[in-house]
């Protein structure tokens, strides 16, 4: 991608769009869909936790599932013991990493010469990892700029202790936490000041792009 505005422009694109469709009910809203997958798995608890993660994961698709708040809100109501938190937090990472893993890939086909920037820095990555969709784009920047896929697997292991923190803590506190950590309109606004950032870095770099031609 020639400018880095490119991706959180579409980003926020993408939620608008969905926030108007679910609005005007053209189509149904995530929670709906991921109360029918409810039904649909049943007894495989597991699968369903694992599928929800995997959703909201993926570039542009996270913004239409709330699968963190839904995953995390079926893992209170079911009681969960220690040795079920254990096997659930590896299940979430596990599908979060797989998310990832698709989003670097996504990321690579969208690669171009202008764009390679293989440095990468941690600081960065616990910037993005404070949500799941910033996550996601993190990741597909990262294919995009030709950063090591490690990143991958390093984020992944990160996680092992987020999502463990994230179930205990989350069933000690209210849903309405969890819902505003989840708010469409908050990720727009955090969209928006990526946006203007970006905006503003672009436009610092085609003004020495002029400077070094003239």
């Amino acid at each position: 991608m020639k400018y880095t505005s490119t991706l959180p422009a579409s980003a926020l694109f993408a939620v608008l769009l969905l926030t108007g469709l679910v609005q005007y009910e053209i189509i149904p809203s995530g929670m709906t869909i991921l109360e029918q997958l409810k039904g649909l798995f049943g007894a495989y608890f597991f699968a369903l936790i694992f599928i929800i993660i995997l959703l909201e994961s993926i570039v542009y698709v996270g913004f239409y599932f709330p699968g963190q708040f839904f995953a995390v809100v079926l893992v209170i109501l079911s009681g969960p013991s220690f040795g079920d938190i254990t096997l659930l937090t590896i299940c979430m990472v596990s599908a979060a990493t797989l998310g990832s893993s698709i989003n670097y890939m996504l990321g690579k086909t969208t690669r171009n010469e202008d764009s390679i920037d293989a440095t990468f820095s941690i600081r960065s990555l616990l910037l993005a990892m404070i949500h799941m969709n910033s996550l996601a784009f993190f990741m597909f920047n990262a294919g995009a700029r030709a950063k090591p896929f490690n990143i991958v697997w390093l984020a992944g292991i990160i996680n092992l202790p987020y999502y463990l923190v994230l179930i205990v803590v989350t069933a000690s506190l209210s849903e309405e936490i969890m819902h505003v950590a989840e708010s469409t309109w908050l990720l727009a606004i955090l969209i928006s000041v990526w946006l203007i950032v970006s905006i503003f870095f672009d436009v610092r770099q085609y003004k020495l792009r002029q400077v070094t031609r003239d």
